[in-house]
């Protein structure tokens, strides 16, 4: 019997989840993922129920041979493969939240908006990145930088244990105490070393925040400004600058559409009359063309999305050291430049709680770098994409400084070079004695992989 057809029928046989195939009607649907410009046909996917349904699936890729492929959110560019084993965790949606010892059990399939809402009901969070509709399993794995990173650091630094499934289907409880190897690889090291059905997170204090979009216009010196402003914060303000075309929204004015504006994100988690003093200084910058930013509850800082936005679009990550006038300068003429229906250049300011964080206490190696630059274009077909992908990858030579690392989640399909920009020096080789000790034949390969030592 061939592989496909033995998976196909194990699968039936050992799962009560849902097992889905090319003939079922929900294939199309099931095999779809954020990122448009992704339009893979795995042979099977599969929704296991539980820890031990999943260690069948893993079993089951293992003796068949078959590529696997892991879903969390479907925000990945491996979560789905052609002819593989999808193992999607969407059916995993258990959430334990203990209010008074400010910790919370969670599994893969809710996103990082449903846990933030839920634990939101106590006042409570936990730091993940700043889009609701990711899954927890590959935000977490990759390490998390989002609204509450330079206050109580990035999702790893929340992350008190796990439960990991390993390549030969063994259920383990890993923590600071049990398999610390193991441990120390899952925060940051992906999705490399097994698949993480139960995630245990710290959740802070985070009731009301000031927060929202301020939107300004894109001139150098409020890019500069804007940068330094987010540099000389507090820490309990955390901030993503996007530099893009307006877009048609009905609080822009008509003759502002197009034109290059900062959309910036901004949240304090803190006191509402201190956060109101710390976004001062960017109101200060230029005249604001729309102002969202006000005290709310931390979860309105994820809005709802829309459930069939799949956009096509091509996008490089980097850290830099600085963005003063020059540089800034240099964005404004590449994105003047483009005719790209949308194009950004995303300016993260890192530092604070993250950068307290020795650097090899996890295989997030990139504790010092200090400001985080993500470049993207959206395109329209093959012939758009490739001129896309030259206009990007010159944008980022363009920026480039001194900091060679990557961010492993913004990270796209650059092949070994990325992924060892990601992991570097010491932390790969330590990664590779980990991957070599728990998944040897490299079963979990479909992802920015580390093969074994």
């Amino acid at each position: 019997m061939p592989s496909t057809s033995l998976a196909v029928e194990r699968l039936r046989a050992e799962l009560k989840g849902e097992v889905i195939t090319p003939d079922d009607q929900q294939y199309d649907k099931a095999r779809t993922v954020f990122s448009g410009a992704i339009d893979r046909r795995p042979a099977v996917i599969a929704r296991p129920l539980d820890a031990a349904e999943v260690a069948r699936v893993v079993l089951i890729a293992r003796d068949t041979g078959l590529p696997l492929a892991i879903r969390s959110g479907g925000h990945g560019i491996h979560c789905v493969w052609d002819g593989g084993i999808v193992l999607d965790l969407a059916a995993l949606r258990g959430l334990d939240i203990d209010v008074e010892g400010r910790t919370a059990w969670a599994e893969p399939g809710l996103t990082a908006g449903e846990y933030t809402a839920a634990v939101g009901e106590h006042g409570l969070a936990t730091g993940f990145g700043d889009t609701g509709s990711v899954g927890l399993g590959g935000i977490t794995l990759g390490g998390g930088v989002g609204y509450l990173t330079r206050k109580y650091g990035l999702t790893i630094d929340a992350l008190l244990a796990a439960e990991v499934v390993t390549a030969d289907g063994e259920l383990l409880r890993v923590d600071a105490q049990s398999h610390p190897d193991l441990f120390w690889a899952i925060r940051g090291g992906g999705g490399n070393f097994g698949v993480v059905t139960r995630f245990q997170y710290r959740l802070h204090p985070v009731g009301a925040v000031v927060g929202g979009m301020l939107m300004l216009p894109a001139t150098p010196e409020a890019i500069a400004g804007f940068v330094a402003a987010a540099e000389a914060a507090p820490d309990e303000l955390s901030t993503i600058a996007n530099v893009m075309p307006a877009p048609p929204m009905p609080f822009v004015p008509e003759e502002m559409h197009g034109q290059l504006i900062i959309m910036g994100l901004l949240c304090y988690a803190g006191d509402a009359e201190a956060g109101e003093r710390a976004i001062a200084p960017f109101r200060a910058l230029a005249t604001p063309i729309a102002d969202m930013v006000r005290p709310i509850r931390y979860p309105e800082m994820y809005p709802p999305e829309e459930g069939e936005y799949h956009p096509t679009a091509v996008g490089r990550s980097l850290f830099v050291d600085t963005v003063g006038l020059d540089r800034a300068e240099t964005i404004v003429e590449w994105l003047r430049a483009s005719d790209a229906p949308m194009r950004v250049a995303q300016l993260r300011v890192l530092g604070g709680a993250m950068a307290r964080v020795a650097a090899d206490e996890t295989a997030f190696a990139h504790r010092a770098s200090r400001i985080m630059v993500n470049v993207a274009a959206f395109f329209t077909g093959a012939e758009d994409q490739a001129i896309r992908e030259a206009w990007v990858d010159e944008f980022a030579g363009a920026l480039r400084q001194d900091d060679q690392g990557i961010y492993v989640n913004f990270l796209g399909d650059e092949g070994e070079a990325g992924v060892r920009a990601a992991y570097p020096g010491a932390t790969w080789d330590k990664l590779a004695a980990v991957k070599r000790r728990y998944d040897p034949t490299n079963l979990f390969r479909l992802n920015h992989n580390i093969t074994p030592a």
